[in-house]
């Protein structure tokens, strides 16, 4: 496997700071739009209330399920062009995108608007490639923690700042800060970030070999499972958590403990992610990982039989912490498992599993919720959560030892 080379990674920590910021700042924008969603649904002519509900999940999931389909061909792109090009595209896309949503002026227009945002946005995703490659092996759990942290700030942040902005200055207007704020972010990706220069023939072959250029593709594969099984783990309560919630509480405090409970997890994560990853640099990221959702899998059933809703809060809170390192070590495991110049690619697949698991989890903790009962959803989960502390160790454990 090609080893790092020992001056690729002179920029790293200014390169993992632009990342950070960029990253946190496009998340605001591309999740602030979810607490005033169905009113701007509404301000573009759908009065119906159910198809309000439709076209808003239609038009929020868009983004999603365009970014999981094309993640693997701008990792594959980044692999050969350089992944600082690809920040750039993003960032620039993303703007553009972010602008035209606030000129909508129907549904369709949205949807289609949104779809563009997917397919020409990624930034998260490309600075997380970026990092993982540009950062020494060493540190790489730590640096990708730091950029984990940071994207989840932004995804708790945006909510937030949507709910605020709209009664002040308007939906529209919303749009078009969030649009501007993320093409300060294209400059500073355009004249702050570097990225050393790799022989084209380099990059050429490593690209064309894509998964054969991999040694090992068990420790690989399992991480892209556990990928998906920890998004469909994680969504798979979200749209339960109201209606358990209201088995708890009052009526009056409902959405209120609901949104304290999501808060807590992703408050929790944030918390946890850069010493977490920090822990795998120095003990072996599957540990962390075998420990994480083995931890998790025990935290779960107590959430299913609370009686008061401080007691999930805490719960949530506690499991935060435990997941927070496990997006940034499975990075790192298939970082460590793939060539330098395949990793796009790799990391572009992994991106698309986790997008899946995104896609898949709300759908059957739906129905399982619906069909079966919502405790079931808890149980369910934390088998889901033990079934992938068992693949993580018997497929990527044995070559644990040569990484720690």
């Amino acid at each position: 496997m090609q080893d790092d080379c020992a001056d690729h990674d002179r920029h790293w920590r200014r390169n993992l700071a632009v990342c950070l910021v960029g990253s946190f700042t496009t998340i605001i924008a591309m999740t602030l739009l979810l607490p005033f969603l169905p009113l701007y649904v509404a301000q573009l002519g759908v009065t119906d209330p159910a198809a309000i509900a439709q076209w808003s999940g239609v038009a929020y999931g868009a983004t999603f399920l365009a970014a999981g389909l094309v993640a693997p061909v701008w990792g594959r792109l980044a692999d050969r062009y350089g992944r600082k090009l690809m920040l750039v595209r993003a960032s620039l896309g993303m703007a553009v995108a972010m602008s035209l949503i606030g000129m909508a002026h129907n549904v369709y227009e949205l949807v289609g608007v949104r779809l563009f945002a997917g397919l020409a946005g990624g930034y998260a995703s490309g600075s997380t490639i970026l990092v993982a490659t540009q950062t020494p092996r060493a540190r790489s759990g730590w640096a990708l923690g730091m950029l984990s942290s940071g994207i989840m700030a932004g995804n708790l942040a945006g909510p937030l700042i949507g709910g605020v902005l709209p009664p002040l200055i308007g939906i529209r207007s919303t749009f078009w800060i969030a649009g501007g704020l993320i093409f300060c972010t294209f400059f500073a990706t355009s004249f702050l970030l570097r990225e050393e220069k790799r022989p084209v023939s380099a990059r050429s072959a490593a690209t064309q070999l894509g998964w054969a250029a991999i040694p090992d593709k068990r420790p690989v594969i399992a991480m892209l499972a556990i990928g998906a099984l920890l998004m469909i783990a994680n969504m798979s309560i979200e749209p339960i958590i109201t209606l358990y919630v209201a088995g708890l509480v009052d009526a009056q405090h409902v959405t209120q403990v609901s949104g304290l409970a999501m808060a807590a997890a992703a408050l929790g994560s944030i918390l946890s992610a850069s010493r977490l990853g920090k822990l795998g640099d120095r003990i072996g990221h599957v540990r962390v990982i075998v420990g994480a959702l083995a931890i998790s899998a025990v935290l779960l059933p107590p959430q299913a039989y609370v009686t008061q809703g401080w007691q999930l809060v805490g719960l949530r809170f506690l499991m935060g912490l435990a997941l927070g390192g496990l997006l940034p070590c499975i990075t790192s495991v298939i970082r460590h498992h793939v060539p330098r110049d395949s990793a796009g690619r790799i990391l572009g697949y992994a991106t698309s599993s986790q997008y899946a698991g995104q896609v898949l989890g709300p759908v059957l903790g739906g129905f399982v919720g619906g069909h079966i009962g919502m405790r079931a959803v808890f149980l369910g989960t934390s088998a889901l959560m033990a079934a992938g502390a068992a693949l993580a160790w018997s497929r990527a454990g044995r070559t644990a030892q040569s990484h720690t």
